[in-house]
């Protein structure tokens, strides 16, 4: 059976310390607000996805030196696609949780993620089988 994927996720990954400074910069800049089911203490920060299809924001804590930005692929089968990216290029790095932490050829991380977002599965491409 095919399988879908697409791009749903900017994750921008930010030390712990100033994670509400950027989730207040971001949030300012992209005049979107933060979710309002969002916990302050929890690692993500959610800001609001305006109404329609769209990428979702998510302001996540990280380590000392880890900051930066990196994109999650949404998918209907993570093995499958997975798979069909190392067949790109791209290498699994390791499994956390339900997804992939993945590197592209140009050594950029991104994550393979099951599907999260609510607007699942608008704008979505369906993949062929592979064997």
């Amino acid at each position: 059976m095919p399988h879908r994927s697409r791009l749903a996720v900017v994750v921008i990954d930010t030390h712990a310390a100033r994670r509400e400074a950027a989730v207040r910069f971001w949030g300012s800049a992209l005049g979107r607000a933060r979710r309002s089911d969002d916990d302050p203490a929890a690692r993500y920060a959610h800001l609001q996805t305006p109404a329609g299809p769209t990428l979702d924001v998510i302001l996540q804590a990280s380590a000392p030196g880890h900051e930066g930005i990196h994109l999650d692929i949404e998918t209907d089968d993570v093995e499958a696609e997975v798979k069909r990216l190392e067949k790109l290029g791209a290498r699994r790095k390791r499994f956390v949780n339900e997804w992939w932490v993945m590197e592209a050829p140009s050594g950029h991380a991104f994550c393979v993620i099951p599907i999260q977002s609510a607007t699942w599965p608008e704008g979505a491409v369906a993949w062929p089988d592979e064997d």
